[in-house]
């Protein structure tokens, strides 16, 4: 079995919610700053609703897909 440093990473797409990325990860940000999350597996934002971007903090849940009024 390869070590952790020889295998790849593994993601995971959720559709209508986040990216789930075997950490720890890096993300490099719009302006290049770089985020560091050393969790076992990190929830990274595709919506952009989130208040804790790029970490997902599941405001996906609220509203329904992108566009789309739920009532």
């Amino acid at each position: 079995m390869p070590s952790a440093s020889e295998r790849p990473r593994r993601v995971t797409i959720d559709p209508g919610g986040p990216l789930l990325v075997e950490g720890p990860v890096e993300v490099v940000r719009d302006d290049g700053t770089v985020v560091t999350s050393r969790r076992f597996v990190v929830a990274v934002c595709t919506c952009r609703r989130s208040r804790t971007y790029p970490w997902c903090d599941t405001s996906h849940r609220d509203r329904g897909p992108r566009g789309e009024d739920p009532s």
